[in-house]
């Protein structure tokens, strides 16, 4: 089905699919303000305003609002990252005014009161204690804070037990007037909808709505690309009593605007994307070194990420690097064979599709998009762009990306030098 789009004079804009097979709706507001948008005293205020919207308004409290979504069998739910914030539901289609209706109540009167500060405060440090002891989720944010470590982007999105309980009232308050305005929102929808009925619906509830017939200029806002952070080519190793040793290596990747994104998204299937990929064939099913083993890659403005993870005992912790080292290399230096090309590249194209059959799939993929660059694409034009990758695509992005400095950061009951020297 065809996209639409609206933009309001404000700036908000407002971006659907429908699709009219199946009963339900997601919807979502978008929020141009993440972990990297603030600053290092600040750090974690993303997210300790996410949980405040949730805390109740000037007309609805806490409960008003999970109660109403509980008595119609729909979600409400949110997430914060390092360059928006989402927050979104799904009802079924009948409820789609109800769940506009409270999720601009959420983002506009929201009441950020002191009690309401406190009792989420103690609820934001005990998140993070629950992820300071989840060593396989804990590494990643390590292994990011290590590659980037003088750059907004390195910093976790959680922020620290020392910035979130000096946090006070009037910065979050002045961190949600400065980032939650029209021009800095998205709203995007997927599912059985009709697009006019949705700006509707936000034109008879929001302030920025109302502005839609004032004839002003547009003034939305979007992330100018700076220059990329350096990969830093750190080891880093933290000292934990731990059952197994968690390892990430990995770089930069590339940036949302990247043109070779596409290739790369090959070569992270080759690499690590799948079961029959490199890691998981030679790390598991040829040598049975670890239960979880795999690759990923992040977008950012101006650079992303790419990283290997495996979790072993930590004896055979050193040779699981040796093993991604040598895989990487030889992705690096043209290995990339055209039977394992072809298997990635299927595997990209079909878990494309799959992972948006679903309405929440449609409205992420439509959300991330408008807020990240404008540039939205349908899904026959994304595996257009995958088909058209071509084997030196990906050999030449493998190389572009896989020569770049490696980092390597280790979790586990190891040494601060236990592997100095591991990725030479």
């Amino acid at each position: 089905m065809p996209i639409e789009r609206t933009e309001f004079s404000s700036g908000l804009r407002v971006v659907t699919e429908r699709m009219p097979g199946v009963r339900s709706v997601a919807v979502g507001v978008w929020v141009l303000a993440g972990s990297r948008d603030e600053r290092p005293h600040m750090s974690g205020a993303s997210h300790f305003l996410e949980h405040l919207l949730f805390k109740g308004t000037e007309r609805r409290s806490a409960r008003d609002i999970a109660e109403a979504f509980d008595a119609v069998g729909g979600d409400l739910n949110a997430f914060t990252a390092r360059e928006f914030t989402c927050f979104h539901a799904r009802v079924l289609d009948r409820d789609l005014e109800m769940a506009v209706d409270h999720l601009v109540d959420m983002i506009e009167h929201s009441a950020i009161g002191a009690e309401e500060l406190e009792a989420e405060r103690r609820v934001i440090l005990e998140e993070i204690n629950m992820h300071e002891d989840s060593p396989e989720d804990l590494v990643h944010d390590l292994f990011v804070e290590g590659l980037w470590p003088s750059h907004p982007l390195g910093r976790p999105v959680l922020g620290t037990r020392d910035t979130v309980r000096k946090a006070t009232r009037a910065q979050i308050r002045r961190f949600y007037r400065t980032h939650y305005r029209p021009g800095h929102l998205v709203v995007a929808a997927a599912g059985n909808l009709r697009h006019e009925a949705l700006v509707r619906m936000l034109t008879d509830r929001m302030e920025a709505g109302r502005r839609l017939r004032q004839g002003e200029p547009s003034v939305w806002s979007r992330r100018v690309p700076a220059r990329p952070p350096r990969p830093s080519g750190a080891t880093l190793v933290r000292r934990r009593k731990t059952e197994q040793a968690h390892i990430c290596v990995g770089t930069n990747g590339c940036s949302r605007a990247d043109p070779d994104r596409f290739a790369f998204w090959i070569v992270n299937a080759a690499v690590g994307g799948g079961m029959s990929s490199r890691l998981f064939q030679r790390i598991r099913e040829e040598r049975g070194l670890a239960y979880s083993v795999y690759s990923y890659g992040s977008q950012y403005t101006e650079t992303g990420l790419f990283a290997c993870y495996a979790g072993t005992t930590p004896e055979h912790a050193r040779e699981v690097v040796r093993l991604v080292r040598r895989e990487l290399e030889d992705v690096r230096d043209g290995g990339l064979g055209p039977e394992e090309f072809a298997l990635a590249k299927g595997h990209v194209k079909g878990s494309t599709v799959l992972s948006l059959e679903d309405p929440g799939g449609r409205m992420s993929r439509l959300g991330s998009a408008e807020i990240a660059h404008g540039e939205i694409l349908t899904v026959d034009q994304i595996l257009r762009r995958i088909e058209a990758v071509t084997i030196d695509d990906a050999r030449r992005v493998a190389e572009r990306v896989l020569s770049q400095p490696m980092s390597l950061t280790v979790l586990g009951p190891f040494a601060p030098s236990a592997f100095d020297g591991a990725l030479r």
